[in-house]
């Protein structure tokens, strides 16, 4: 059984008092908490392995590259990805997908092509596209949503076309929570001769990913949102698809051999590995998937929507309370606007109360013009949230509307 307080005593934070309250902590959707098991880990790497890797022959180095590319192996497990060497290592979901569109920029992209991308999508899965198409004459394709906040996959089907080369689509919105039918939208897309990126930022603590199962050609994601360290993240790609794009940095790991003159690179993953890493992220991030593992996802996802319900029914019981987003498949994601309340406002009187949500556009500016608002309120709840604290929210809620 999903056990909402043994899995609470593994946060340390959660133990914490803010301004004299318990700590409610309802913004899992900008960063996840870290299990002290994931703490540990990156303070042991500090304490006793410190050393860089790849390069060394001593204990340490040796010792630090094992456990480093144990945890390739590790995500490559759970992505379900064919080849460890599928897996690269960057510092996040942004810089995996600038990777890639970089090297659309460079290699893959003329006047007149079509990058596509939703009117949902995180700032980071706009602007990197956006510089690709500035560089190479390629446009930018927006498919369009509904008010619930679904893709309208007729109207994605009808734009596809022989000018479009890349579809990069959200998995989940980190604004509406809406789950996005990517399966059959890679499929779509397929058809018509694109590849596509997959952002699963949001998506990877919430849900099995099998990369096969969707025949996605990429699919990133960032460990801080898997309840890992910061600065590390993950971009899978297919191999000839990852062999077909050029180098996005030089140096370190990457190369195979330079002269003044010329440069040949390493093989994957090392092609887009340049520099020492993020050596402890690396390791802790094991940890980190290692203990979603062990919950299993599916009881993740269930407990989830159990806390999503019961969030989404006690907030519509608020007088002037307006939900955006009510897709008909959702993660565990509330945005809300309050009439005559401020979303700024709001965050701060809860805040007061010990009550963590984010305010504010989310990094999804075309979304809140698509809404025409300049802001929500968004709660995001996770596995060491529970319905006492849904009932501390709506409770802090209306004791802020009586003050504003």
């Amino acid at each position: 059984m999903f056990d909402v307080e043994k899995i609470r005593s593994q946060f340390p934070i959660l133990e914490r008092k803010i301004r004299g309250k318990n700590f409610i902590y309802f913004d899992n959707a900008a960063t996840t908490l870290k299990p002290k098991r994931v703490i540990d880990r990156v303070n042991l790497h500090y304490a006793q392995e410190s050393a860089n890797i790849h390069r060394g022959v001593h204990f340490l180095s040796e010792y630090g590259t094992m456990e480093y590319e144990k945890t390739r192996e590790t995500i490559r497990s759970f992505l379900n990805a064919k080849e460890s060497r599928e897996i690269i290592f960057t510092k996040g979901t942004t810089d995996s997908i600038n990777l890639v569109a970089n090297g659309y920029a460079s290699s893959k992209l003329k006047p007149g092509d079509e990058i596509m991308i939703s009117t949902m999508e995180h700032h980071s899965n706009i602007v990197p596209w956006q510089l690709a198409a500035e560089k190479t004459g390629a446009k930018i394709v927006e498919i369009p949503i509904n008010n619930d906040g679904d893709i309208l996959l007729e109207e994605y089907r009808k734009l596809l076309n022989e000018k479009t080369k890349i579809v990069s689509i959200v998995a989940i919105s980190n604004t509406l929570g809406t789950i996005n039918p990517i399966k059959e939208m890679i499929t779509l897309a397929h058809e018509a001769g694109a590849e596509v990126l997959v952002d699963g930022a949001q998506a990877v603590a919430h849900q099995k990913i099998d990369v096969q199962e969707l025949n996605c050609d990429y699919f990133v994601f960032s460990g801080h949102k898997l309840f890992g360290p910061t600065g590390i993240g993950v971009l899978f790609g297919k191999e000839e698809l990852l062999d077909s794009l050029p180098p996005y940095q030089g140096g370190g790991d990457m190369i195979d051999r330079v002269t003044i003159q010329k440069t040949t690179y390493n093989e994957l993953p090392f092609k887009f590995e340049a520099g020492t890493p993020n050596i402890a992220g690396g390791i802790a991030l094991n940890e980190a998937i290692e203990f979603v593992n062990e919950i299993g996802l599916d009881e993740i996802a269930q407990y989830e929507q159990t806390l999503l319900d019961y969030a989404t029914s006690k907030l519509m019981d608020i007088d002037g309370l307006t939900l955006i987003g009510t897709a008909k498949k959702k993660a565990s994601v509330n945005s809300f606007i309050i009439d005559g309340v401020h979303p700024h406002d709001l965050g701060t009187l809860l805040d007061q109360q010990g009550i963590a949500v984010r305010t504010g556009h989310h990094c999804t500016q075309p979304l809140m013009d698509f809404y025409n608002i300049p802001a929500t309120t968004r709660a995001s709840y996770s596995i060491y949230n529970t319905m006492e604290e849904i009932d501390g929210l709506v409770m802090g809620i209306k004791k802020a509307k009586e003050l504003l």
